[in-house]
């Protein structure tokens, strides 16, 4: 049964989202789906390392700039992430602010920022019927990306704080 939590990520959230424990969560998939030009849904995984919560109210993304994903987002503006492991399944409704933005000392990999505004947090909880039944486990990819990779170090300085056009 899903229930609306709010307009904001909870606190507990935008410290899952924040990247302090970034090196447990790599090899994490989270579902991100956009809308593409005929209205259906877009799904894409990004990772933890690929998104940061700065605040209640916003996120920080890095994709490739040029994928379907981006191409959605910067045209429509919207997307939901999901975050479906043991401890917690979440949906975090979106609004595009800006983006894509070039993503500095990108290695060739087409990297683009994406500004997010959370518009709206839902919290999917068992319901009496569904007593004993859980989500045995994250989606998961293998090898998990080294932090020392030049992709992950352009987009974790990507995400070292926000930004927008001026």
């Amino acid at each position: 049964m899903t229930r609306v939590v709010g307009p904001a990520l909870p606190p507990a959230l935008i410290e899952r989202l924040g990247q302090q424990d970034l090196g447990r969560r790599l090899g994490i998939g989270l579902p991100f789906v956009t809308q593409d030009a005929e209205g259906r849904p877009h799904p894409m995984l990004v990772s933890y390392l690929e998104l940061r919560a700065y605040d209640s109210r916003t996120l920080g993304l890095v994709i490739q700039a040029r994928s379907s994903s981006a191409r959605n987002l910067a045209d429509r503006g919207v997307g939901t992430l999901s975050i479906i492991e043991p401890d917690l399944v979440m949906y975090i409704k979106i609004r595009a602010l800006d983006g894509p933005l070039a993503v500095m000392g990108d290695p060739g990999v087409g990297l683009g920022f994406f500004l997010l505004e959370v518009e709206q947090v839902l919290e999917d909880v068992a319901g009496e019927w569904e007593t004993g039944m859980r989500i045995t486990g994250p989606i998961r990819y293998e090898p998990p990306p080294s932090l020392t990779e030049s992709w992950a170090q352009a987009t974790l300085a990507a995400l070292a704080a926000p930004r927008a056009r001026a």
